[in-house]
Parts: structure tokens; C-alpha cells; sequence
């Protein structure tokens, strides 16, 4: 026989229930226990504590990068065969993820190296010109303003297909990015 409730702690039936078999429906009911919301109140206070100390540890760590601003004529431009590099930012967020931002600028017809993969994941916000990113072997035409983003692993590279200099900034998160 199922268990009688009073209407107090009579469980809400979910959306879900009626794709449930009824024996699992019952089952969980006779394992149900009443609580109060007091007692929940406790529970999820109780709960939240650890996690809570933890993002706060990590917001104190020394080593993430701090809150700063980069002027962008200030910022020392690398050239190499291919392509003129900007360093912007390079270091650790407080949550503990790697961080690498740089502008990169292609001559028409520029790569600045063969498509390859690695751990972290990358971000493209493309500011002037016309680029090629490929994906997996799947080219994606961008232009001003056209994001592009590559999951961990993924095989990924990027040409300027266009006739005049482009410019795109690049974002880097996870492991080993900007290394």
C-alpha cells in the first residue's frame, strides 16, 4: 500500500513523473523522508560553506593575474616571417584557468603557422580584414567584427584571404595556453 501524506508533505508530482514506470513512482515515495524548510535552510547553508571559502582562497592568490587595464600603444608589437604579433596579457585567472591575449596582424595570403590542436581553447575577434578560419578541415570566411572559436582539441588554423593587411585579436584559455 502507498504511503498516505498529509498535505504538507504530500511531494509535488514533477513533469517527469509520467514517463516514470508507477512501481519507481511508488519506490520513491516510500523512500521519501519529510524535512522542513528550516532544516533544508541549514542543509544548503552548511553546504554552500566549503565552495564558498574555497572561491574566496582563490580570489586572494597571488599569482592570478590582477585587475588592470593594457594601453594598446604601449604594448610591444613582434615581428615574425609571417605575421606581426602584440602581446596583451599572459597569466593565471583566480579560478585557476590559464590566460593568453594577443593581436595578431597577416600580409594577404598570411598564415602564422600550419593548422594544428591543442589542450586549451581559442577565441578570434576579427577587427580589419578578411581571414579563413578552418575548423576541422571546414573553412569559415570572417570579417570585422565576426567571432570564431575553437573547442579543446579541435584542428584549427587561420590564412588572410583577402587582398589587404587583417587584424584579429586572440584569446586563449585552459591549459598550456600561451605557452
Amino acid at each position: 500500500m502507498a504511503p498516505q501524506f498529509t498535505p504538507r508533505q504530500r511531494p509535488e508530482r514533477s513533469r517527469l513523473s509520467g514517463m516514470m514506470p508507477p512501481d519507481f513512482e511508488l519506490s520513491l515515495r516510500e523512500v521519501l523522508m519529510p524535512i522542513t524548510r528550516r532544516e533544508m535552510c541549514l542543509l544548503l547553508t552548511a553546504g554552500s560553506f566549503p565552495a564558498g571559502a574555497a572561491l574566496e582562497a582563490l580570489a586572494t592568490d597571488d599569482n592570478s593575474l590582477p585587475s588592470a587595464t593594457y594601453s594598446f600603444d604601449k604594448l610591444p608589437v613582434n615581428t615574425s616571417d609571417n605575421a606581426k604579433f602584440r602581446p596583451i596579457l599572459k597569466g593565471k585567472l583566480a579560478t585557476g584557468e590559464s590566460l593568453e591575449a594577443h593581436e595578431t596582424t597577416l600580409p594577404p595570403g598570411g598564415m602564422p603557422h600550419p593548422p594544428h590542436h591543442h589542450v586549451h581553447s581559442e577565441m578570434w575577434l576579427i577587427r580589419v580584414g578578411t581571414v579563413e578560419l578552418t575548423i576541422n578541415g571546414t573553412g569559415h570566411v570572417m570579417g570585422p567584427g565576426s567571432l570564431g572559436f575553437v573547442h579543446s582539441n579541435d584542428e584549427h588554423g587561420i590564412k588572410n584571404i583577402g587582398t589587404t593587411p587583417a587584424t584579429y585579436f586572440v584569446v586563449a584559455v585552459g591549459p598550456g595556453a600561451g605557452s
